[in-house]
Parts: structure tokens; C-alpha cells; sequence
């Protein structure tokens, strides 16, 4: 049996995707992916070892933005005939979506070519292109109990987020070792997602000494050459007191050893994209986050809102961050370890443990109901 999964942009939409490969191929699937060729998962699933098919990418904007015109009229028809192409020559059983602009063409061409579809949604606040593909999709697997009308009942699978098992089973003395930070005090790990948060980076940045004084950071920060921000923060470090600078390790981003940094957290700071989140969630780490504002439907502040109501985090609104209040916000909950375990354990109650088998299974149904 051959699968096809279609995805990206960002490692929400990438990494669940990256973890029902894994289980696909554990039981003989022959996996290929499609995706573009400037998201996240054009460098992690060559890195998988997973066939990588790129295409062209328009975007889908609500709004008026020049970039409308050929991503329209240029783009997304490529995109699609590029689609239309691959799975023609491909030949698969089933076309699995996880979402993101990328996702749409292949959705497209799986309904023309009478292949079956089955899309994944892994926020509570459904993407457009995940809204225009569940009109003809076989199944829609949820990662929350649907609340709206956006999917029909009908076809809709509680199934969760899964979470890739390579980030699991990490140790903190190995992320000690690898950023030279000490074995005993408290470590914060900060994300902004792969492509970083220019607002964190900054507001971190200027919090950086009376941070360092409660604890230890590792700071995964991008490397945007137009904000300029990772360059920022090396000055910001180099200017730090020898003590202090010893506390502070600077990644533009972080990779395998992402496993390590999440067993070394007691405490997350961060965007509350879908993959964050989720996997905050199933590993169970209590979190500090600052939802993007702006995305569509306000997806991360209801994410964020979401695990705040089951107990296991802390939402703050971007527009009330200021660096001393993070530096208030992280000395309360630092301050109480029994507190931050508790918040853990809460989030974890939000995961679902076997999503990506559930997808499988589910998968595997749709496929073998092919006429």
C-alpha cells in the first residue's frame, strides 16, 4: 500500500504528519510526502528518510496584499497541476492532509482523481484550507471535540494530536551537558515555533539579567536576517555578567535535541501554535504562553485558553507583555515546583496518548473502503 501525505508550513502542520509516517512505515506503507519547498518540512522529512515531492505554494489571504495577484494566478495553479501530476504517477491508496496551504492542491487533485482523502485538524480553531478540504474529505480527524459547524458530524474522528516518538526519552543531564548549564537550578526553555517570535526574542532579551537570576534559559530564538533578533541576543549575552552568561544558551534552532531540552524544562515559554501546544500536552510541561495575535480565527489564543481552562497553563496576552512582567510571571511559577508539576499533569490530561495509531487505524479503514 502506498500513502500520500500532504502538509507543512509549520511544524504543527509537520510533525503529526511525521508521526503517522512512522507508524505507516512500521507496518509496510510505502510513505511519500508532499509539501513546498521553503516550509519546515522540506528540511525534516528528507531527514526522515521519507520520499519529499515539493510544489508550488499561493496562499489563501482574506485580506488585500499584492502577493494575492500571483499566488492566485500563478502559484496555486501550479500547485495544483504539479498535485494532479504526482498523484497520477504515484498511485496512492489514500491522500492524508494535516494541513496548511500546501495541503490544498493535493486535497484537490485527490478528489478529481477519485482518491480518498483524509485531512487531520490539529487546532480547536479549524484552517481554511482544512475548512475548503473537509467539504469532500472521506473522514476529518480532530484533535479536539469539534465545538462549531466547520466539519460534518458525520465524517468527524476524535482521534488527538500524536506526537513524534523521537521526543521522547530524554534526559535533563544530557541537555546540561550539551549547553553547559548547571545539573540543580531550574531551566525555561523559550520558543517562538522554527521561525522564532520576534516579540519573545525582544522582550526576553530585555529581561535577560533578572531572568538569569531566577533561573536557566535555553532560548530558541530563529534566525530572522530582518529582525535581526538572533544577532541581537548574542550581543545582549556577550554583555552579561560572567555568572549570568553561564545560565543563558542561544540556539537559532533546535533540532533532535529537542527531546532533551523538553525533559531539562520545568517551565515552557512560548507561542501556542497547534504544535507547541500538543506537544506541552503529551508530555506533560506546564506552560507560560503568549498566543501569536492575529492568526486566523485567533487560533493560538484559543489553543492557549483551552489547556488554561484544563489547568496546565498560563496565558498572557501579547498586548500586556512587558519584560517586567514576564520576569513577575516566571518568579511566581518558579516558585512553586508542586504548583508546576500539578500544571504539568493537567496538561497532559489534553493528550491522547495513541493519536497517531488512532489516525492509522482510522487511515487504513477509509483506504481499504476504496472502490
Amino acid at each position: 500500500m502506498r500513502i500520500v501525505i500532504a502538509g507543512g508550513g509549520t511544524g504543527g502542520h509537520t510533525s503529526p504528519g511525521l508521526a503517522v509516517a512512522a507508524c505507516l512505515r512500521e507496518s509496510g506503507v510505502d510513505v511519500h510526502w508532499i509539501g513546498s519547498r521553503s516550509g519546515i518540512e522540506a528540511r525534516r522529512v528528507p531527514e526522515a528518510g521519507l520520499p519529499f515531492h515539493p510544489i508550488p505554494v499561493g496562499k489563501l489571504r482574506r485580506y488585500w496584499d499584492w502577493q494575492n495577484v500571483p499566488d492566485l494566478a500563478v502559484r496555486a495553479p501550479a500547485g495544483l497541476a504539479r498535485a494532479w501530476r504526482l498523484l497520477r504517477r504515484l498511485h496512492p491508496a489514500l491522500v492524508f492532509a494535516t494541513g496548511g496551504f500546501v495541503a490544498l492542491p493535493p486535497a484537490l487533485a485527490a478528489r478529481a482523481l477519485r482518491i480518498p482523502l483524509v485531512i487531520h485538524e490539529q487546532t480547536s480553531v479549524p484552517g481554511l484550507a482544512n475548512r475548503v478540504a473537509g467539504r469532500f474529505a472521506r473522514r476529518i480527524a480532530l484533535t479536539f471535540p469539534q465545538t462549531g459547524s466547520d466539519f460534518p458530524p458525520g465524517r468527524t474522528v476524535l482521534t488527538g494530536n500524536p506526537l513524534r516518538p523521537e521526543l521522547r526519552g530524554g534526559t535533563r543531564a544530557e541537555a546540561c551537558r550539551r549547553y553547559g548549564l548547571d545539573d540543580q537550578a531550574p531551566i525555561v526553555y523559550v520558543t517562538g515555533g522554527a521561525l522564532g517570535s520576534h516579540r519573545l526574542n525582544r522582550d526576553v532579551g530585555e529581561a535577560l539579567p533578572r531572568l538569569l537570576e531566577t533561573c536557566q534559559i535555553i532560548h530558541q530564538s530563529g534566525d530572522n536576517k530582518t529582525t535581526g533578533d538572533h544577532a541581537w541576543l548574542l550581543g545582549r549575552a556577550r554583555a552579561l555578567p560572567e555568572g549570568l552568561g553561564r545560565r543563558y544558551a542561544l540556539v537559532a534552532y533546535v533540532g533532535a535535541e529537542l527531546r532533551e531540552v523538553y525533559a531539562a524544562a520545568a517551565l515552557v515559554i512560548g507561542r501556542s501554535g497547534a504544535g507547541t501546544v500538543n506537544e506541552c500536552c503529551q508530555l506533560g510541561l506546564p506552560a507560560l504562553y503568549v498566543p501569536l495575535p492575529g492568526t486566523s480565527g485567533d487560533e493560538q489564543t484559543a489553543n492557549a485558553r483551552l489547556v488554561e481552562a484544563a489547568g496546565g497553563a498560563v496565558v498572557f496576552p501579547q498586548v500586556s507583555l512587558t519584560p517586567g512582567g514576564l520576569v513577575e510571571a516566571v518568579r511566581r511559577l518558579l516558585a512553586d515546583p508542586g504548583g508546576l508539576a500539578a500544571m504539568g499533569a493537567r496538561a497532559r490530561t489534553l493528550a491522547v496518548p495513541d493519536a497517531a495509531d488512532r489516525i492509522v487505524r482510522l487511515l487504513f479503514e477509509v483506504a481499504g473502503s476504496r472502490p
